[in-house]
């Protein structure tokens, strides 16, 4: 579950909400600086609690921030970083598979027609693009009604 400014993560029979501020990036990587002062609350406060549970805890966090932060994309979040990893066959399976739930998502299909480019696709890139941009127009259209 996510909320403005923390995700929440159960880990066992604990449920704690995690603040967003101790992810740092594209990656979403801990920054172990800000996170330390949320490790020794959570600790302080569940003494039984190790720093081996405490790392569990906060990569299940990460997990969870990742896949928060690609729903509030719409899936371009994780496609991008798969992309800038060289790893263009994911990155549009990732956002074609967004695509199936979304269909009337322009700005994914314009990311879709670009990494199809990239890819070397370019006349299924070429269509991806057009049909976000026809989508996009459709969408202005109703919105000057």
């Amino acid at each position: 579950m996510a909320q403005a400014d923390h995700i929440t993560v159960v880990h066992g029979s604990l449920t704690v909400d995690v603040p967003r501020s101790i992810f740092r990036g594209a990656e979403l990587e801990i920054d172990p600086e800000r996170a330390e002062p949320f490790r020794r609350m959570i600790q302080d406060r569940y003494p039984w609690i190790t720093d081996n549970s405490m790392d569990v805890l906060l990569n299940k966090a990460r997990k969870e921030m990742i896949r928060v932060r690609d729903e509030e994309t719409n899936g371009r979040s994780h496609s991008a970083n798969l992309a800038a990893k060289g790893k263009l066959d994911e990155a549009i399976a990732h956002l074609q598979l967004h695509l199936e739930s979304n269909p009337r998502d322009a700005d994914s299909w314009y990311k879709l027609g670009e990494l199809l480019c990239k890819a070397g696709r370019a006349d299924e890139g070429y269509r991806a693009l057009n049909h976000g941009r026809e989508l996009a127009v459709s969408q202005q259209q109703r919105k000057g009604r």
